[in-house]
């Protein structure tokens, strides 16, 4: 075979399995896709479509309504009648119910608020989020508990017809140890010092009501999409943080966060009887 022929041929051979390599990798990753199992099986799609949910938050529960929309965007048969509304008692028929209740950085304000809106009348399914802001420098953590404690009891006296799905504080990324070493000397509140106390509510929490729905909301942020958890160590204790492949600003969830906790949301009230 002449040189020149020889010269054309290697490239093309080249081109070829290259072409071929990215076909066969592009057909595989379809492949995988498509044979992901449904997030909610068909009796789980009912249940939703059956439910009237009314969701209390702040700035991180509207990071996960957006997520909720994402999910409905990309799966058809997800069908929910998400609704703003500080009258959850008003909307008739199945609907996911949110509104912004009490202020940031008060808690007690957010109790307050959740417990005012579900005396109105409401009947059906209640969650009450607290924000990572909420827990900081100067929070008792057993006292912030007992009164989150207080207001499901005082819910539960007057309302038998609401059932709770109680909802772990979100957490935070922390800085690098050097920085917090540095926040340490200096006698300043770090960001590992407020994750150690949102950890030490979140295991009251479960504690109390393991035996009942959790949307555990920091297990899901604290969880690397390959199942590993994003922590620091305490002592002995494992500190859970909010992976950084979830944020873009330390606090509040980023495409792949809100979805990751949306997704499991909605697996929980699935599962509801």
């Amino acid at each position: 075979m002449p040189c020149s022929a020889i010269r054309i041929a290697v490239p093309l051979a080249v081109i070829l399995a290259t072409v071929l390599f990215f076909f066969a990798k592009e057909t595989n990753t379809l492949s995988t896709t498509l044979s992901q199992p449904a997030l909610l099986s068909d009796q789980q799609l009912r249940t939703l479509a059956r439910q009237k949910v009314f969701f209390g938050h702040q700035s991180v529960g509207e990071n996960i309504i957006q997520g909720i929309r994402e999910v409905m965007a990309s799966d058809p048969q997800l069908k929910l009648n998400i609704i703003e509304s500080r009258n959850p008692e008003t909307v008739s028929g199945p609907a996911f119910v949110e509104a912004h209740v009490g202020q940031n950085t008060d808690p007690q304000s957010k109790n307050a608020d959740f417990l005012k809106i579900v005396n109105q009348g409401f009947a059906g399914i209640a969650m009450l989020k607290y924000c990572y802001i909420d827990i900081g420098e100067t929070t008792d953590v057993p006292r912030m508990f007992a009164a989150y404690q207080e207001t499901i009891n005082e819910i539960r006296r007057n309302h038998p017809g609401v059932r709770i799905v109680h909802v772990t504080v979100p957490l935070t990324t922390v800085g690098s140890p050097a920085k917090a070493w540095v926040k340490s000397m200096l006698g300043r509140n770090t960001a590992q010092d407020d994750n150690i106390k949102r950890n030490r509510f979140n295991f009251l929490l479960v504690q109390a009501y393991g035996n009942e729905p959790i949307f555990d909301l920091a297990a899901v942020e604290s969880t690397h999409a390959d199942g590993s958890r994003s922590y620091f160590t305490s002592g002995n204790e494992k500190i859970y943080t909010l992976a950084p492949e979830y944020t873009d600003d330390g606090g509040h969830l980023n495409k792949a966060g809100r979805r990751a906790a949306a997704e499991r949301l909605l697996q929980v009230l699935a599962s509801l009887q």
